[in-house]
């Protein structure tokens, strides 16, 4: 079922008055569309479906109604569950894929509680850290657990938390949560949660295969569907190069437009610090952001990249997804992600909120068939551009004969067809995006 809401702010969508109060400090004047339908449905006690482009505002969108449910709980109630042995309980539970997003998500909810007075606590747990400091901040219990999955069950293994008290599910980047790579831990912690409980799936992007396993999670779900791959606010461009001189026009793109902030994608770790050195080389300083660096230290790169003090950050895909960096200018696909809908993830990143943004492919011959294949995926049909000075004639020609040319028919079968190649027009340029 999908339903459509058209309220435009906050006070038309039943949220109480500690909430507005915050809103209103925060500057938030109206509701986004996913918030606007999302909210009335959530305090309803409908579970929900929500898909919509990354930088729409999903976390609000669950937030805000589950701390107000929330608030209607008495303090008795919590003493009373203390004395039945049950001060490990967890009320609502956030599912996330990566850590980052796990301390981001939490931080955004202690922030819309401020004026709880502290009536509600909120707890982030995630690997990579001291899992004792997380069970001293888990003792009592908690009314919202933001969590990644492995973390969570060393924490159920421990008796630090139980879930059988859980009223809410939310799955954060539920297409992520719902693939494989989570399937054995997901499955694990579902299988001790109530049946009877309200679950909401929020994602960028949620490709057919998730959709299937969405009919076992969900009762009489609403669904919500505002992805688009055309946002107003995000120019995407796509940038032809003959092989080995991506990074010579990675550098000369930096160095033209002079970004304060360019987050840089590519698909291996090794890669981050590969590519590193070689704009060193070009007198480009960048830092790299990856799964084999300690918490401690991607904590401090990600702050610093936030604060504007790293012009450039390499990251793989544990960047990609949900990570909320202020006004960020470009986001720059040196490897093409290997999995269509990351491409959206990824570009994401910036023209969030509704500010101008700019995403940029820098594609090789090897690059083009993929990335023919992330547009088909994502209905998205982008002009091949050139850069002056890194022209690819030949590299055009061998790519649109390969690509374009239809099947050769045996003699005598029909007339033959003359291929019409896609003219590109090399002065095309960036401009000021």
């Amino acid at each position: 079922m999908t339903i459509d809401t058209t309220a435009a702010n906050f006070t038309e969508l039943g949220l109480i008055s500690p909430l507005l109060a915050r809103l209103t400090e925060l500057e938030y004047l109206e509701a986004t569309p996913i918030q606007a339908q999302a909210i009335p449905n959530i305090l309803a006690g409908r579970d929900l479906i929500a898909g919509a482009n990354t930088g729409s505002g999903k976390t609000a969108a669950f937030a805000l109604p589950i701390l107000q449910q929330l608030s209607l709980y008495s303090a008795t109630n919590k003493k009373a569950a203390s004395k039945a042995g049950e001060g490990n309980y967890v009320s609502g539970l956030v599912l996330v894929p990566t850590r980052e997003l796990a301390k981001q998500v939490a931080d955004s909810i202690k922030s819309y509680a401020v004026h709880f007075n502290g009536a509600i606590k909120t707890v982030a747990v995630f690997g990579g850290v001291s899992v004792n400091t997380q069970m001293l901040a888990l003792r009592g219990g908690t009314d919202i657990l933001v969590a990644t999955p492995g973390r969570l069950l060393d924490l159920i293994s421990n008796n630090a938390i139980k879930l059988d008290k859980v009223k809410t599910l939310v799955l954060d980047e539920a297409d992520r949560m719902l693939s494989l790579g989570f399937t054995e831990e997901l499955s694990s912690l579902l299988a001790l949660l109530p049946a009877k409980k309200q679950t909401l799936l929020f994602s960028a992007t949620f490709p057919e295969q998730v959709k299937a396993l969405t009919e076992e999670l969900l009762n009489d779900p609403i669904e919500i569907q505002l992805q688009s791959a055309d946002s107003s606010t995000l120019v995407q461009r796509a940038f032809t190069v003959n092989k080995g001189q991506k990074t010579a026009l990675l550098a000369h793109l930096i160095k033209l437009h002079q970004w304060q902030q360019a987050l840089i994608f590519v698909n291996a770790k090794n890669s981050c610090n590969h590519l590193a050195d070689k704009l060193a080389k070009r007198g480009i300083t960048a830092e790299v952001f990856h799964g084999d660096k300690g918490q401690g230290a991607r904590t401090r790169v990600l702050d610093a990249f936030k604060a504007g003090e790293i012009q450039v950050l390499i990251a793989t895909d544990i960047a990609a997804r949900g990570l909320d960096i202020d006004k960020l200018p470009v986001v720059i696909n040196f490897d093409l992600p290997r999995s269509p809908s990351d491409y959206m993830h990824r570009i994401g990143r910036s023209g969030r909120a509704g500010e101008v943004g700019l995403a940029l492919s820098i594609i090789d011959h090897e690059d083009y068939h993929h990335f023919n294949v992330i547009e088909k995926k994502n209905k998205l049909r982008l002009e091949r551009e050139q850069v002056p000075g890194f022209e690819t004639v030949e590299f055009v020609k061998d790519v649109f004969s390969a690509a374009d040319k239809p099947i050769a028919k045996p003699e005598g079968t029909g007339k033959k067809k003359k291929n019409k190649k896609p003219q590109i027009n090399a002065d095309i340029w960036l401009g000021n995006a």
